[in-house]
């Protein structure tokens, strides 16, 4: 079975190309155009993986982390934050917020090959 994983982006071109990118690395995809349909879908089924926008409206990026990192069942999945908003500041929160990695949109498929790899085992950077 493959492995499952959620992008979580308010930008439906965004979700959709990063879910289409997602099934060519072997992933089973699901798609969240928000914060509050995101957090429903990972309480039905839970992820492997989640790339996570940091800007989003309402609930944004860094405060879905700090909710995933609460819940024991999603607290070691690995999240991929993305964001074209680069500011030190902004990657800093999300990092501190519980993310494994950081990727600046737009995402090349190498880029996210990349990064799926380094969270995969377990190392963390900005």
């Amino acid at each position: 079975m493959k492995p499952y994983a959620l992008v979580i982006d308010d930008s439906r071109e965004t979700a959709d190309s990063l879910a289409e990118m997602l099934k060519l690395l072997g992933y089973q995809a699901r798609v969240a155009y928000g914060p509050r349909t995101a957090m429903n879908a990972v309480t039905h089924q839970f992820p492997s993986l989640i790339l996570l926008d940091i800007h989003m409206p309402g609930v944004d990026g860094p405060e879905v982390c700090r909710y995933l990192r609460r819940d024991p069942r999603t607290a070691q999945v690995p999240v991929i934050a993305i964001s074209s908003d680069q500011q030190p500041e902004i990657i800093s929160e999300v990092m501190a917020a519980g993310a494994n990695h950081f990727l600046p949109k737009p995402i090349s498929f190498e880029a996210l090959e990349k990064a799926i790899k380094l969270v995969t085992k377990g190392i963390s950077s900005a």
